[in-house]
């Protein structure tokens, strides 16, 4: 782990760089808070710096989770849902038959037995998008051990409140989000190779994101695709 500040409920993530100015940035979709600092710079001097910035962090971490929060579903004729990115209008059809998922053409079809409430619809939906997500990893995964020249032992995959991956290196796992099977394609590669990475730098420091650079060139670029929200950030020269 690096240096972090704990501030109330807020964990600051600090970052030594050669830089001769102070970085404070917020995150989307939680919130996630980091400082990038000149190497010179004490830990306190920082700490003082963070709690200057308070009032500033708490209200970029409230409009990030206001932005982020979707209106609930309620899985309805011709509500909106989404696959690998792309927009499907729900139809749901009541049968005495086994639940289902399928897609034609711009709907997706939920078939459901009769008086099936919403928590249940909700939990046919979200397996069938955990399949969907399974079903992609083994391609993805197989594509980049030989590129990145690790082996991933076994992966997971399920709903995620903060994140969109985590990875153990120890046991050579990674675990990802159901909710990337909304997601264009090219955000779930970016996560698997993201959390593949950590395999060889566990850690988010130079090195990974040279090690990101060097193998995904426009990973920022899918992150942010990936957010949907622009960074909240300001500098200061100290």
């Amino acid at each position: 782990m690096g240096e972090q500040i704990q501030l109330g409920g807020i964990t600051i993530e600090v970052v030594r760089k050669a830089i001769k100015n102070v970085h404070l940035s917020v995150y989307p979709p939680a919130g996630r808070v980091r400082i990038s600092a000149p190497e010179h710079l004490s830990l306190e001097t920082i700490r003082v710096f963070a709690i200057a910035k308070l009032d500033w962090i708490k209200q970029q971490q409230a409009k990030l989770r206001a932005q982020a929060r979707e209106t609930p579903r309620e899985f309805l004729e011709r509500e909106s849902h989404y696959l690998w990115g792309q927009r499907y209008l729900l139809q749901v059809i009541e049968r005495e038959e086994v639940p289902a998922v399928t897609l034609r053409g711009n709907k997706m079809v939920l078939q459901v037995r009769p008086q099936t409430d919403i928590a249940k619809r909700r939990e046919i939906l979200d397996s069938w998008y955990r399949e969907q997500l399974k079903a992609a990893l083994p391609s993805l995964i197989s594509k980049w051990e030989p590129k990145l020249g690790v082996r991933v032992e076994r992966f997971h995959v399920q709903r995620m409140k903060t994140r969109w991956g985590s990875c153990n290196p120890p046991k050579r796992s990674i675990r990802l989000n159901t909710e990337l099977a909304r997601k264009p394609r090219e955000c779930l590669e970016y996560l698997v190779v993201h959390e593949m990475v950590h395999l060889l730098e566990p850690t988010h420091n130079e090195r990974f994101i040279a090690l990101m650079d060097r193998f995904l060139p426009n990973w920022r670029h899918l992150r942010d695709v990936l957010n949907r929200l622009p960074v909240r950030h300001e500098e200061w020269g100290y």
